[in-house]
């Protein structure tokens, strides 16, 4: 089974951050979410998800209204771990798409193979009025654009061909422009002429999750690679994907045995893997990494801990060819 963990803040539970166990301030810092994922990754834990969100969140008594944006959050802990995957929630509703892909690209990079993505919408007034860039759009079309932006990513990441970079320091010639391909697209809301500006991802393409919440969320979610599913034994079937069932998670209270229990229950529905959502980091991180994993492992349910390499091949995925290797320009 794959594993994979929720980063949100100080946890899924509204009040984790004012427990006497957490610094409020480490939130911001980072340094929360990045005590969590070290741990995930001595436990064996496969790869955390960053939640985002691009509306700006309620100012509610008890919860925490402040977020740190994912993608960032991942860069600063890309090199302060070794082998878990990163995956940054990132909007394309509103944002451009050769942006988009320039930094899930440089997120690969930086963290030597272990970088991806979970590609999300937003149909929300409150989200556009933020933005202030146009009217918002119903989910369908939202999800119709996210899907166009999965594809021109993946063709932009093959824009570079794996050998174009070349540091021959003789000629001085550190690209080789011939190995460097133009990507014309266009989409009824947004068009890119490429090339990107950022090299081939050393995973080719990195790995693009879906979080499936709606039933036009699971109909982009074909073109996804790893789908997130809300906690239920009823698999869909038509995914070509890993699936994983999202499943809350409060062993510091709760103990381990029940989700020892239900990770079973979804292996033998079929899932693929199990994505936890820690009601607190600092307090149920800790018992999924020191007593969950263990149970799991002794059960042959996951695989060591030390597990090297990149995301996609701790994910058993092979990684793509590039589409315009050979061709013209």
């Amino acid at each position: 089974m794959i594993v994979g963990l929720e980063i949100d803040g100080a946890g899924t539970d509204p009040a984790a951050w004012r427990g006497a166990e957490v610094d409020p301030r480490a939130i911001l810092t980072g340094e929360l979410a990045l005590r969590a994922v070290q741990r995930a990754e001595a436990a064996g834990i496969d790869f955390v998800t960053f939640v985002d969100a691009l509306e700006a969140p309620d100012d509610v008594p008890d919860r925490v209204s402040v977020r740190l944006d994912a993608l960032g959050l991942a860069a600063r802990i890309a090199p302060l771990t070794e082998r878990i995957g990163l995956l940054p929630t990132i909007t394309v509703t509103h944002t451009e798409p050769f942006h988009v892909q320039a930094s899930v690209a440089t997120l690969d990079h930086v963290s030597g193979g272990r970088g991806g993505w979970v590609a999300d919408v937003s149909s929300s007034a409150a989200a556009a009025a933020v933005i202030g860039r146009r009217e918002p759009a119903p989910a369908a079309d939202t999800w119709r654009e996210a899907r166009y932006v999965v594809d021109v990513s993946r063709r932009l990441w093959d824009s570079w061909e794996d050998d174009a970079i070349i540091r021959d320091a003789s000629t001085g010639r550190y690209v080789d422009r011939e190995r460097l391909h133009y990507v014309t697209f266009t989409s009824p809301t947004f068009s890119i002429k490429g090339p990107s500006i950022v090299p081939r991802p050393p995973q080719g393409h990195p790995v693009t999750a879906v979080r499936v919440n709606t039933p036009e969320a699971l109909e982009a979610a074909a073109d996804a690679e790893l789908v997130l599913l809300p906690d239920s034994s009823d698999l869909p079937t038509q995914l070509n994907a890993l699936v994983l069932v999202s499943v809350d998670a409060r062993p510091h209270l709760d103990g381990v045995d029940r989700l020892v229990e239900r990770i079973e229950g979804l292996a033998a529905a079929g899932a693929d893997g199990v994505h936890l959502r820690p009601a607190s980091l600092e307090l149920d991180v800790p018992v999924i990494a020191d007593e969950l994993l263990p149970r799991l492992r002794e059960r042959g349910l996951v695989g060591a801990a030390d597990r090297g390499g990149s995301l996609r091949g701790r994910l058993g995925l092979g990684r793509p060819a590039n589409r315009y290797a050979g061709s013209e320009r």
